[in-house]
């Protein structure tokens, strides 16, 4: 069995509790550049400030939280109702009826409008669906039915999110003038669906990818929106994606 480490620990209290790194930064107010590079294990062993945090949001210890006690013993405090109880991972199917604290969220999809024609549109995928629980979108202050689920594609978002990458999207935040600069949002580019940093300029905004270095960043005035069709499509409040 491999060795238990933090960057384990925390992937595991994440994608049970479906918090995104983001939502943990916010809550506890460790970085989140720090959290990111915690998760892809680039740092081995945070210092007690950090580490006491996130142990204090999850509500266990922190040598739980370096992966020094029990899997079992990962379960959160009853007393506070803000925390989801850690239960036993169940399996399921499409077949597999929602249960009452669930939703099934569809995925947006990017579909070729005709054969050829290089025009693009976004629509929901009827069969690829994801379960959240009830309570954990409400906590993220999601609404049931603005929730979706985006697949990232390429690497311009390395290394924070791979080719592959789910991500959920809260379409009731969608305004521009709501906006939160660094932020992670699902975007309707001409038809092509991209997950992109977002900052407001006094003129437009800009889009930002966490590859940098071969991505550079995207200006677009408020009238080279329009031209480019390019529509923010909502807030990412969640994502996950297998480890390699």
């Amino acid at each position: 069995m491999p060795k238990r480490t933090v960057s384990i620990v925390l992937k595991e209290l994440l994608a049970r509790h479906q918090l995104s790194a983001m939502a943990l930064h916010r809550s506890t107010g460790v970085p989140q550049s720090t959290l990111s590079r915690i998760l892809n294990g680039k740092i081995v062993d945070p210092s007690d400030k950090q580490i006491s945090r996130i142990a204090e949001y999850f509500q266990i210890s922190t040598d739980q939280l370096r992966g020094r006690g029990s899997p079992r013993s990962l379960a959160v405090s009853e007393a506070d109702p803000s925390h989801p109880q850690l239960r036993d991972i169940c399996l399921w199917d499409d077949d597999t009826p929602v249960a009452d604290d669930e939703v099934s969220i569809a995925f947006l999809r990017q579909v070729e409008l005709a054969a050829g024609s290089g025009r693009f549109a976004i629509e929901e995928s009827e069969r690829a669906k994801l379960r959240f629980g009830k309570r954990s979108l409400r906590h993220n202050g999601v609404q049931f039915d603005q929730a979706k689920c985006v697949t990232v594609r390429g690497d311009s978002m390395l290394p924070v999110l791979r080719d592959g990458a789910t991500v959920g999207v809260n379409a009731g935040k969608r305004a521009l003038e709501e906006v939160i600069d660094g932020d992670l949002y699902a975007i309707n580019h001409n038809g092509q669906l991209r997950v992109k940093q977002l900052y407001r300029l006094p003129n437009g905004i800009r889009l930002r990818s966490f590859n940098r270095g071969e991505y550079p960043d995207e200006d677009y005035a408020y009238s080279d929106m329009e031209d480019e069709q390019l529509v923010i499509l909502g807030h990412v409040f969640w994502w996950g994606m297998y480890a390699r």
